[in-house]
């Protein structure tokens, strides 16, 4: 496994569209394995491929708590069935965003459908921390931040923010 390196705000690299994965082959597991690391070393919950410049319709995740064992969950091609019109706050940050942290009111819950590690098609319903998740990184897979969601002014300041910090490094 390798660590791969995340891009960050304003990178145009961000804003692309991803693209379907035919298929889960070796490849695409070398992928997420290495976006897994990546993601673990971070540290982060979730990480979409576009996020290490890879514009692919993956995504990892790993929402264990400090105390729990490992759980990676693996998505490739993932799709909302259903949204909830009930929404729910909730702050969010993002690798590709660093230290910075807003409110995003997104459906409170959502039916997905995706391929798993192994290929096989599965349907899942999605509340709470996974639903607020899965939403931010399939909306990575569209080229949008969780910045976009927020007021243009908000927005502005995160940018600044990142691009300043990135010049200090």
């Amino acid at each position: 496994m390798a660590l791969l390196p995340i891009i960050t705000a304003p990178d145009p690299r961000l804003k692309q569209i991803a693209q379907p994965v035919e298929k889960v082959d070796a490849e695409v597991r070398k992928l997420m394995d290495d976006m897994l690391e990546t993601m673990y070393a971070a540290p982060g919950i979730g990480l979409a491929a576009i996020q290490v410049g890879v514009p692919r319709r993956v995504i990892v995740m790993d929402l264990h708590r400090p105390d729990e064992p490992k759980a990676p969950r693996y998505f490739v091609n993932p799709e909302i069935l259903w949204a909830s019109e009930e929404t729910a706050p909730y702050e969010e940050g993002c690798l590709s965003v660093p230290e910075i942290y807003d409110e995003v009111e997104r459906p409170a819950q959502v039916k997905l459908r995706y391929l798993n590690y192994a290929g096989e098609t599965v349907e899942e319903d999605a509340e709470g921390l996974f639903a607020v998740c899965i939403q931010h990184e399939m909306d990575h897979l569209d080229g949008v931040l969780f910045i976009d969601h927020l007021s243009r002014l908000k927005r502005e300041r995160a940018v600044a923010k990142v691009k300043k910090a990135a010049a200090a490094a």
